[in-house]
């Protein structure tokens, strides 16, 4: 005998409540998204660089990601970061102690972010979504370093977005290979086998260790079409 399960039902008043703080929020995400780009349009060309938030500056991957953002910076790269501690902070650092300006894109999260100090421009968020649409949307390549899940969520994003063609095609680098070798391989051995993927999607990815390669690489992605983007580029750009 089945037993039919009573939905709580809201009062009148809660529901037009609620629905009245649903629309002046939506007003709230769209003065987040302008802000944020009257204030990064003129950043590009820019790099994004990912990585853990739980690393001291005495880590290898700290120094790796200060070396390769310093590079990038006096190489006429903006570079953006999460804003926080970690490879964040590394990859603000070494831009901001290059030529070009070092962007922090901070979240407000429950257990609070720290804002590390190495920010030319640094811009607030309170949605992770709008800071992700961000993070690519002015990024002429993604350089990522050893992290944790959210790094991987950025990854996976890049991959899912240039895949579709729901952006341009951009770099998109993996630092340190004996970290990421078994991404890979999982990657080739079950996705690909299993037909989840296809054998030429493997190629938005790149494995990159030595520094001025990276930056290499971008130069040469980019070298028989620019930074600019075309028309047709920019009207994909507004459907991230």
């Amino acid at each position: 005998m089945s037993v039919a399960k009573k939905i709580p039902k809201l009062s009148d008043s809660k529901v037009q409540d609620h629905t009245s703080y649903e629309s002046w929020h939506a007003f709230k995400i769209m003065a987040e998204f302008v802000d944020a780009t009257e204030r990064l349009k003129e950043i590009t060309p820019a790099v994004s660089i990912f990585g853990s938030a739980r690393l001291s500056p005495d880590h290898r991957y700290y120094q790796m990601a200060e070396n390769i953002a310093k590079l990038l910076s006096d190489s006429g790269f903006s570079v953006i970061s999460g804003g926080g501690p970690g490879v964040m902070e590394a990859a603000n650092k070494g831009a901001y102690n290059g030529k070009s300006p070092s962007v922090g894109l901070n979240i407000e999260l429950p257990h609070e972010q720290v804002q590390n100090q190495y920010q030319d421009i640094s811009q607030n968020f309170k949605h992770f979504f709008m800071r992700k649409v961000m993070f690519v949307k002015y990024a002429s390549a993604y350089v990522v370093l050893p992290g944790g899940f959210g790094t991987l969520d950025e990854l996976m994003e890049a991959i899912t977005l240039v895949q579709t063609g729901k952006t341009v095609k951009i770099p998109i680098i993996l630092v340190c290979e004996p970290f990421w070798s078994g991404l890979v391989d999982w990657l080739k051995t079950t996705l690909v086998e299993e037909g989840m993927i296809s054998i030429e999607d493997l190629d938005l990815i790149k494995v990159i260790d030595e520094p001025t390669k990276i930056v290499e690489a971008i130069f040469k992605h980019y070298e028989t079409r620019g930074f600019k983007l075309s028309a047709e580029e920019e009207r994909v750009q507004l459907y991230l």
